[in-house]
């Protein structure tokens, strides 16, 4: 079996998410994330969503461009708006305009989906 590379830079990206989350308590109104959040986000290949040549960077707490003027939205901005969507098990979601698509393959693992 072989090891996934991008693993730890998964693990580091969600370290910076909680860690920018603690520091935003005030505005938030709370220090930390839902869990399933971070662990769906911590599975999702975010480095599947951007270009080849960007894929080192692929976990930076950054937005990355992807073409046509496009971006795909930085990862504590992707858990912050799933986060306030409370997206439950059973829920259904329609996600229009996702750009890059990461953003609904993070909401899909969260909500029912239907094929």
């Amino acid at each position: 079996m072989t090891a996934d590379p991008f693993e730890e830079l998964r693990r580091q990206m969600i370290a910076v998410i909680a860690a920018e989350t603690v520091f935003l308590t005030g505005e938030l109104g709370k220090a930390s994330l839902d869990r399933r959040v971070l662990e769906i986000m911590g599975r999702v290949p975010r480095h599947a969503f951007v270009p080849v040549e960007l894929r080192a960077y692929a976990y930076a707490n950054t937005p990355l461009p992807i073409g046509f003027e496009k971006t795909i939205s930085q990862p504590f901005i992707v858990a912050l708006m799933t986060e306030l969507t409370e997206p439950q098990p059973n829920a259904r979601v329609l996600e229009v305009g996702t750009g890059s698509g990461y953003q609904a393959a993070v909401l899909a693992e969260l909500a029912e989906t239907k094929a």
